[in-house]
């Protein structure tokens, strides 16, 4: 039986990728520094979310080469984020 383990933590949202409009998933930092990109964004998500984005020019990349969108400010979401080496990041609430 093979059992996957997640822990909800809160992040700071440091990018997006799709539009600032409709963003479609967050590029997330996570307490130990690391930078992921979450899960694709729910629709309540992806409409209270934009009016907090404030893109920055250029494109900023994850350690894994996923590009993003930079943000500045500091927009705090609380995830779900596996604790695996992969660890699959998934939006649940924005704070």
């Amino acid at each position: 039986m093979k059992i996957r383990h997640a822990a909800t933590i809160e992040a700071t949202v440091a990018g997006f990728t799709g539009t600032a409009r409709q963003p479609q998933a967050l590029a997330a930092r996570l307490p130990d520094g690391r930078i992921s990109l979450s899960q694709r964004l729910t629709t309540a998500l992806a409409t209270r979310i934009p009016p907090r984005l404030v893109p920055q020019p250029g494109r900023a990349y994850t350690q894994g080469g996923d590009a993003y969108t930079p943000v500045s400010g500091e927009i705090v979401v609380e995830v779900v984020a596996g604790t695996t080496r992969h660890a699959v990041v998934t939006v649940v609430r924005l704070r």
